[in-house]
């Protein structure tokens, strides 16, 4: 079939023809961002998944969904090398500034910049181009004190006066959050909880790995009272089908019953997943149905395409001794594995791996739902470390 008109978007953070199955989480996003906008305390939200679930795709859509309702809202990603002060503060000023236009807000606009300009000199980060465009002193004694907790608490609750001021709300979008450090995200906690107390309209909206949890948990201990972590997993059976039902409807395409059953099976319902195959499946086919042999052609190109970008970048990232730790969880098959189990694969005491598994979970390769278990973040990575590292060579190298 014509491949320009293929209705199928693989990619990260594309957004699907069809965002099936994700009705409920948007909903509850909403009426989070409704009610803090109304002045009445609501649960922030981080987003748990694996990676592969549409985590990003969802954020995207709550932060269209919020300015649709006339909330100021933006979206960031966080990552390894760059401070959650560095992700905040281009972020937070761009929301003052949306604010300063409206009449009733600019005073405490104005004092949300110079609160900001103070935060800016409390973390002594280089932002030459901020302070100059700022144009204001600092507030001195507010967001001053160079205490990273206390400091960003305050500069919330500037930010969140300014948003009442102006009779809107703030949602913050992080992505990828489980690259903060422990002591990042117990700021990010107390700065929540703080705008909480004063029941102002600012709420957070995030998403990260499962490590997240753990994140949270050593951080602040009320880390639960203040936020729901709504689980983003693979589609339930009937999303899925309509994930790629309905994108070749219009087209006059279908699936055949056995070829959705087949394309189900090999993705295991990921959104990123079937949106590759559906694209791959489209190509091959010659239409107007889909068969079930179109789905195995497309099967071989999906998982070259998948070899060469989606779990290759993530391979390249590891050094030699983490492979071999990556490859031995694979060893072991599907699912969380026993930290024994995959020390006795590599014929090493646990300990002896131990700094290697540290330093995967914190390149968001691996997690720990619970001690002493281990998982691998990408769905089907397993199945790829025995593709790239086949036999027994490795355990050896």
């Amino acid at each position: 079939m014509d491949p320009i008109k293929n209705p199928f978007v693989p990619g990260a953070g594309s957004p699907p023809p069809e965002l099936a199955g994700r009705d409920s989480l948007l909903e509850q996003a909403r009426i989070a961002i409704a009610r803090v906008k109304r002045g009445t305390p609501a649960k922030s939200l981080i987003l748990v998944g694996l990676r592969g679930v549409g985590k990003t795709v969802l954020l995207v859509r709550i932060k269209e969904q919020a300015e649709r309702d006339g909330i100021k809202a933006l979206l960031t990603e966080a990552h390894e090398g760059k401070s959650l002060a560095a992700l905040l503060i281009p972020q937070l000023r761009s929301i003052l500034y949306s604010l300063d236009i409206i009449a009733n807000a600019k005073e405490k606009v104005s004092r949300g910049l110079r609160v900001l300009r103070s935060f800016i000199g409390s973390i002594k980060v280089t932002h030459n181009e901020i302070e100059y465009e700022l144009g204001v002193d600092p507030e001195v004694g507010v967001a001053d004190s160079g205490d990273f907790e206390a400091d960003l608490s305050a500069l919330f609750v500037a930010v969140g006066e300014a948003a009442k001021a102006a009779d809107t709300a703030v949602a913050l979008l992080i992505d990828e959050l489980q690259y903060l450090n422990e002591k990042e995200f117990g700021a990010l906690i107390m700065a929540v909880h703080k705008i909480n107390q004063e029941r102002l309209p600012f709420l957070l909206v995030a998403a990260g790995l499962p490590q997240i949890l753990g994140l949270a948990g050593n951080s602040k201990s009320y880390a639960e009272r203040l936020f729901d972590f709504p689980r983003v997993d693979a589609l339930p059976p009937e999303a899925a089908t309509s994930a790629l039902a309905e994108p070749v409807a219009p087209f006059g395409v279908s699936f055949s019953p056995d070829a959705l059953t087949r394309m189900l099976e090999v993705t295991e319902r990921y959104p990123y997943f079937l949106q590759q195959w559906g694209y791959e499946a489209w190509n091959v086919s010659a239409g107007p149905e889909i068969g079930a042999p179109d789905v195995e052609l497309a099967t071989g190109k999906a998982l070259r395409v998948l070899d060469e970008s989606f779990f290759r970048v993530r391979f390249d990232r590891c050094t030699p001794s983490e492979k071999r730790y990556l490859r031995a969880l694979a060893e072991l098959g599907q699912g969380p594995q026993k930290s024994g189990a995959i020390s006795e694969v590599l014929g090493v005491k646990v300990s002896t791996v131990a700094p290697i598994r540290a330093k995967l979970i914190q390149k968001g390769m691996i997690y720990s739902q619970q001690h002493g278990d281990t998982a691998f973040t990408v769905p089907m990575f397993d199945a790829y470390m025995r593709r790239v590292m086949p036999g027994n060579d490795w355990k050896s190298a």
